[in-house]
Order: structure tokens, then C-alpha cells, then sequence
């Protein structure tokens, strides 16, 4: 279980489209990094509660960025790529931090 001392992990997954079914997605995903030991960030659960994901895309992808500096790993969720989610993996890269995959099968072991 993630505790105080636990890497924190950014949630890469989409959020576009289906808004409500990608965000317990999103949830789910979480859920896992706590039960493997880390911390999960995944803004696309908190900034739409504050931000328009129609009107303010832009300004919730830079904060993501700043999130991602935050972040000692990221792991790239689901079985499919949105935009959004490859301009995060980008910027992970671009800071050096390990990406691992994550794919909707290993959900099942909730």
C-alpha cells in the first residue's frame, strides 16, 4: 500500500469523449498505484472541477505539464493514445521520468 514515503506516479489516461466512463477509468487506475505502492496524480480527475474541458483545454494541459515536474513516474493508462496523453508522454521524456504502460487488463486484478 502507498504511504507517505511512496514515489508519487502521474496518471497518463484519456479523458476526451467519454468524460464520465474515462474518468472512473481514470479512478480505477489510481486505485491500482495505491495498491502497488505509489501515489497517484491524475489531473484530469481534479481539474475538471474547476476548468472547462471545452473553453479551457490549453490551460488544463499546461498545468498538467507543471504536474508531470512534480511526478517521479508516469504511467501511460488504457489501451488507447489521445492527444492530450502524447504531449504528456513527450514531456515525460523530456524530463527524463520512466513511463511504464499500463494496459485495461491489469485492472482485473482489483
Amino acid at each position: 500500500m502507498a504511504g507517505r514515503d511512496s514515489p508519487i506516479v502521474y496518471i497518463c489516461s484519456k479523458y476526451s469523449g467519454d468524460t464520465a466512463h474515462n474518468a472512473e477509468m481514470a479512478r480505477r487506475y489510481s486505485r491500482l498505484a495505491v495498491e502497488r505502492g505509489r501515489i497517484p496524480l491524475a489531473p484530469h480527475l481534479l481539474l475538471p472541477q474547476y476548468l472547462s474541458e471545452e473553453t479551457e483545454r490549453e490551460l488544463a494541459l499546461g498545468m498538467d505539464m507543471r504536474f508531470l515536474e512534480m511526478c517521479g513516474e508516469v504511467w501511460v493508462c488504457g489501451n488507447e493514445v489521445s492527444s492530450g496523453m502524447e504531449r504528456e508522454i513527450a514531456r515525460a521524456g523530456e524530463l527524463g521520468l520512466p513511463v511504464r504502460r499500463v494496459r485495461e487488463e491489469e485492472l482485473c486484478s482489483l
